[in-house]
């Protein structure tokens, strides 16, 4: 049984067919973020025609069939009746009968649901539904009492000793108690508590009157203003800071706010400026003072939209990864004191390095922001780099002037992040870019330099595309090794210590990281898509290894996957169901990933699409290696209940791929 060209080679015993999988439009899929509601890619125009009988689909239609579901929205699930979160934690509410929750336990818990039990790994079996309920249901009082799951476990309460949402939690058994009148009662472990205050606490929460100052436009910003009049002022009798600058292939203007060199040999070779033995009040700190980002073998898991949240995140932690960035955000919406921009900057403690990533196309609100963020979080430790897209080729960021578009406006970018530099102190700017824009017009060779040299960035990641590009094409890793030439021979005509440079693209195996950094001297690889198919690449990248992962390890990771969601998200109907569908967001990678025990030669790589196959017969869990692989995504709604329990009748997952849905949504 032969396989088509750019199939994955899956061993002839376990095929099922020969024919691949639809290909995945990562391309389309990238347009959906995780804080519009609407898509980010253009509409793509198909023609009605050829669609009749058995005939061929045109490549139009293929394309429609790849594309992104667009306008996704997912609307939350509340509890039938809203208890006051104040009340559900045994305190007083201050709005008392004004407050728009209801206050009446017992008709709350009357019609609450009833609890989850969480699943222990053992709970596995060989046939449907896999993982099963050995607990009995212990209600033990009447009907009219609340059923309480003794035995169940409560992700928040089993890391930190408590749960914030009390009397609200799906999991409330694992830490309440009836007592002899049938009153419920909550628990905590105060020992747990003190043991876990600080490695269990989320980090970066911005306060309301941050939030109502923002929003008022009152928000002091003052370094941010004496850089815009300092730009605007050497920009003499043109029109302003904002002004951009049309910039050709060869055509890189020098028209930068200039850097003092010796400020910059300072910073890298350790001597000391005499100018910096000045003790002047309100200086902005300089370059020197800079944190240097010592990231030499270090692994980066790389900004993902939608799919790279905390919970994510703090999972590849646990697998080796070392750098960890937040989703990109967005500069305007920090400035409008968007709720849902700030929680794109939330940081668990297990992240031990971790940047905010950025996305604009002005100095004023790029700036402004940085100023924001580094007063607000930088001093708490919060964040450690704030990373500026340049990169991001999706045609809304693009058509803004922002993410790859700053590409071809190289003197425009230096001003961004000098100004960004400035704004933040001793936390460092790093910059993510890719190629170019277009074919044939690589000009990351001419930016980098720049960048490393005068405009004093902290670390370069190079994307190893074009914009134009997209996914289409394997990553340039040849150019990519041109561009860190480039880079070290500027810093050394100029002696200067070398900045991290890291590569990205099409990296899915420990082979594919450790042959790219030995070949082309990068400090490592950014890792992405490779991460989202398969998470546990960290792992094998520490390990120098490829790890041939059994399906009860992988239902193990989903698991914990699983717990940090709920601990982020909440226990309530709401956290439960938020975590159910990011859950469902990463299964929508996870499941192109093929057992290498299935393959015929390794390493795998990240664009062989898969033929439909069958699992091993492996410690008698071949179903669920053959479910973990499935496309459907009502499939992945399946493996959501084994740890979250039957979504409701309410909920539904509209994937993000076309090719992934089945019916017009995917009901639980």
């Amino acid at each position: 049984m032969s396989l088509p060209p750019g199939t994955a080679p899956v061993k002839r015993q376990f095929l099922l067919s020969p024919a691949a999988l639809p290909a995945v439009d990562d391309d389309a899929a990238e347009g959906s973020t995780a804080h519009t509601g609407k898509s980010c890619v253009d509409v793509v125009d198909t023609d009605a025609r050829g669609t009749g009988g058995r005939k061929k689909w045109t490549k139009a239609q293929k394309k429609e069939k790849r594309g992104a579901n667009k306008g996704r929205k997912f609307g939350k699930v509340h509890d039938q009746l809203e208890l006051c979160l104040r009340v559900a934690n045994g305190k007083i509410c201050e709005h008392g009968d004004e407050c728009r929750f209801t206050h009446d336990i017992d008709a709350y818990l009357a019609a609450k649901p009833k609890d989850i039990r969480f699943p222990s790994i053992t709970t596995i079996s060989d046939v449907p539904p896999f993982i099963m309920d050995t607990e009995e249901d212990n209600s033990t009082a009447d009907d009219n009492h609340y059923s309480l799951k003794q035995l169940t476990s409560c992700p928040s309460f089993a890391e930190s000793g408590s749960c914030r949402l009390g009397l609200k939690c799906r999991f409330l058994g694992a830490h309440a108690k009836r007592d002899a009148s049938g009153v419920i009662t909550l628990v905590e472990d105060e020992e747990k508590r003190a043991q876990t205050a600080l490695s269990a606490t989320e980090l970066n929460f911005v306060s309301a009157d941050t939030l109502k100052l923002l929003r008022s436009k009152k928000y002091p910003k003052p370094i941010t203003d004496a850089y815009l009049k300092e730009l605007e002022a050497a920009k003499g009798d043109s029109n302003g800071p904002e002004e951009d600058v049309a910039v050709g292939e060869d055509n890189l203007p020098m028209d930068d706010p200039p850097l003092i060199s010796s400020e910059l040999v300072a910073k890298r070779t350790g001597n000391s400026d005499p100018s910096a033995q000045t003790d002047t009040p309100d200086v902005p700190i300089r370059v020197q003072e800079k944190r240097r980002l010592d990231w030499s073998g270090k692994s980066y898991l790389a900004p993902l939209t939608t799919v790279g949240n905390l919970p994510f995140r703090r999972l590849c932690t646990t697998l080796g990864a070392d750098i960890t960035c937040g989703e990109m955000g967005l500069a305007t919406s920090f400035l409008t004191a968007s709720a849902s921009e700030f929680s794109l900057v939330r940081r668990h403690p297990s992240e031990s390095m971790f940047g905010i990533q950025l996305a604009g196309n002005k100095p004023s609100t790029l700036v402004a922001t940085a100023e924001v963020l580094g007063r607000e979080f930088g001093d708490a430790g919060g964040i450690d780099f704030v990373d500026v897209n340049c990169g991001c080729p999706i045609d809304l960021v693009f058509k803004s002037g922002s993410g790859s578009a700053l590409l071809d406006a190289p003197a425009k970018l230096g001003k961004i992040v000098t100004g960004m530099s400035r704004a933040l102190g001793e936390i460092p700017v790093t910059i993510k870019l890719r190629t170019g824009v277009k074919d044939g017009r690589n000009n990351a060779h001419k930016i980098m330099p720049r960048a490393a040299t005068e405009w004093g960035i902290g670390c370069i990641t190079l994307h190893g595309r074009t914009r134009q590009q997209r996914y289409t094409k394997l990553a340039d890793w040849e150019y990519i090794k041109q561009c860190v030439d480039a880079v070290r021979a500027q810093e050394a005509d100029e002696g200067l210590s070398p900045i991290p440079i890291f590569g990205g693209g099409d990296c899915f195996s420990s082979h594919d990281y450790w042959t790219n950094v030995s070949s082309t001297g990068v400090d490592g690889v950014m890792i992405g898509r490779g991460a989202l198919i398969k998470p546990w690449i960290f792992t094998e990248v520490k390990e120098h290894r490829e790890w041939d992962i059994s399906s009860r390890e992988r239902l193990q990771l989903i698991g914990k996957f699983t717990e940090f969601g709920l601990s982020h998200f909440g226990t309530d109907t709401t956290g439960v169901n938020t975590t159910r569908r990011f859950l469902c967001e990463a299964l929508s990678f996870q499941y192109r990933y093929v057992p290498i025990g299935l393959l015929e030669r390794l390493p795998a790589k990240i664009n062989d699409r898969a033929p439909t196959f069958k699992g091993r017969d492996e410690l008698g869990t071949c179903f669920i290696e053959t479910l973990l692989a499935s496309p459907n995504s009502q499939d992945w709604v399946k493996i959501s209940e084994m740890f979250l329990g039957p979504a409701p009748e309410s909920w539904s997952f509209t994937p993000k791929h076309k090719s992934n849905a089945h019916g017009e949504q995917s009901q639980g």
